[in-house]
């Protein structure tokens, strides 16, 4: 089933040449308009070339920070994890089921959202700029990042206590540094994604259990 995500055809969209669609761009995505305006995730990434996972990944996360138990994690982890699993398996742009891409967040949400952070990543845009791309665009790295945001998603939907706002503070950093192209905010997400599997995996042991009975019930 397409949705308005798929990609156009065109140039080889193996190794994309970066485009100015980062941290600007989202703004000015949800600057304007009615707020009670529903945005459908297919409409928001029509159109997006290599930012377009980033945008997808920080649309994802906004309910993670709800404050309300369960209530995020529920919600932002299989959406990280179908995210995630795209960028595993080599794609360049998301492809999103019907049922994903007719939904979204309405435009005030987002705007609320935005307003609150805004400073953060005003002043993130003037630090974060497209370097070190070797840790963001061979399939590698492409992959290995997917491995890591599926990781975090499963993470982000256990009931860890108090964890939503760690999870999606994480994954808030790896839709920047793919959004703005910034390899080495990328390397630094590696670093603290795997500390953070490392940890709650042996902690809580919930992550192993959850992958082995995912493992048995698939083979």
């Amino acid at each position: 089933m397409n949705s308005p995500a798929d990609p156009p055809s065109g140039p080889d969209q193996r190794r994309p040449e970066y485009q100015n669609e980062g941290i600007r761009t989202l703004l000015a995505m949800f600057d304007h308009g009615d707020p009670d305006e529903r945005l459908r995730l297919g409409q928001i990434l029509q159109g997006l070339q290599q930012s377009a996972f980033g945008v997808f990944l920080f649309v994802a996360i906004l309910p993670s920070f709800i404050p309300i138990p369960g209530i995020g994690g529920a919600v932002s982890g299989p959406l990280v994890i179908l995210i995630g699993a795209q960028m595993l398996c080599g794609m360049r742009r998301p492809w999103l089921p019907a049922f994903i891409a007719n939904r979204g967040p309405r435009r005030g949400t987002m705007h609320r959202f935005l307003a609150r952070i805004d400073g953060p990543l005003r002043r993130l845009d003037r630090m974060l700029k497209p370097r070190r791309s070797w840790f963001l665009v061979p399939l590698p790295a492409h992959a290995f990042t997917g491995l890591l945001l599926i990781l975090t998603g499963v993470l982000l939907s256990l009931p860890i206590p108090f964890t939503n706002y760690l999870f999606g503070f994480q994954l808030l950093l790896f839709s920047l540094a793919l959004l703005e192209r910034d390899g080495t905010l990328m390397l630094v997400n590696w670093i603290g994604a795997i500390a953070a599997v490392l940890f709650f995996s042996f902690s809580s042991g919930q992550l192993v259990q959850y992958l082995t009975e995912l493992f048995q019930k698939w083979f």
